[in-house]
């Protein structure tokens, strides 16, 4: 695809660990025009062909059903190849170049290999269709793979914008221990050592794009929600005129969401609440030790009191 003679696409990339927000805060700005909010697109293709973790869309059709989505699965895929062996090649090589351990490699390199070069030939593809099919300027992807993040800037014709976005690591923890649909458990260290893992290859990725990228807790989000959107907009050039919060509440329409918190097939009158403090009664003392301990140092520099809930003293924007 030759998008040459074309504005750059602008990307807005969310990174970080799972459970920490990018769900609800892709789909408020899903309802911002000119802006769609992918998901998490990385797992598309596994999604598709059943052999993912959900494969609805989240307008609530199967993936190969959806409108734009069986477009863009069929507009991507090589000539002669059916959809469960494009998909197990794509997961081939997701595997071998863009995890998270990859994201070093992948900056200080870039397009070194073939299959590093293939697969972002493929996200261009993809991301492209996205946009010639729903109008977007600006797609959202909440992957949160660094290794896919640090992919972008070779992407033809895409523009990437950076939010790293991190929750208290007890309140992920406590996130992981609740079985969600088509979400399993996770315990409290595993899911501390990944938020520690994924945190610190998203730094990098923030060191290496600093023009283009932004730190932001969930906790400043939940603090001044309307504030927090107005301001990413501002980042990645989108009209703030746009921004659908009223205070701390926002009407959501039906998305198409790939994958992510269960919570994306809501729709209508949605609240923000004001704490996300839950854990301080709910998760056990040796569970919140585990996620203080294994997240240190990045637990301190993050501005996490061991005590208690983060409390804000000022809203903190992008």
């Amino acid at each position: 695809m030759n998008t040459s003679d074309r504005s750059p696409l602008t990307i807005l990339c969310v990174t970080g660990w799972c459970r920490n927000g990018s769900t609800i805060i892709g789909n408020i700005l899903n309802e911002v025009p000119g802006v769609f909010h992918a998901g998490e697109l990385h797992f598309l293709w596994m999604n598709a062909v059943g052999k993912g973790s959900n494969s609805s869309c989240g307008c609530g059709r199967p993936l190969t059903e959806c409108r734009i989505w069986s477009e863009v699965l069929r507009a991507v895929r090589p000539a002669g190849l059916s959809a469960e062996t494009h998909a197990a090649v794509v997961r081939r090589r997701q595997l071998s170049c863009v995890r998270t351990r990859h994201t070093w490699r992948v900056l200080r390199r870039g397009l070194h290999r073939d299959d590093v070069r293939e697969h972002a030939g493929l996200m261009t593809r993809t991301y492209h269709a996205v946009a010639g099919l729903t109008g977007a300027r600006v797609i959202v992807d909440t992957t949160k793979i660094p290794g896919e993040a640090a992919l972008l800037p070779h992407l033809d014709g895409v523009r990437p914008y950076y939010v790293h976005l991190v929750r208290d690591p007890r309140a992920v923890a406590q996130s992981w221990s609740r079985e969600k649909e088509y979400c399993y458990v996770m315990s409290s260290p595993k899911s501390t050592a990944y938020w520690h893992g994924f945190n610190v290859a998203s730094q990098a990725i923030l060191r290496h794009n600093r023009d283009r990228s932004v730190f932001l807790r969930y906790e400043d989000f939940i603090a001044d929600p309307a504030g927090t959107i107005d301001g990413l907009l501002r980042f990645c050039g989108a009209d703030p005129a746009g921004n659908p919060m009223r205070g701390r509440t926002v009407e959501l329409r039906p998305n198409h969401t790939v994958t992510g918190n269960p919570d994306r097939f809501h729709a209508g009158p949605t609240f923000i609440r004001e704490r996300d403090d839950s854990w301080t009664t709910e998760l056990a003392w040796p569970a919140r030790l585990a996620a203080t301990t294994l997240s240190w140092p990045l637990f301190g520099r993050y501005g996490y009191p061991r005590g208690g809930p983060l409390t804000p003293a000022r809203p903190a924007h992008p």
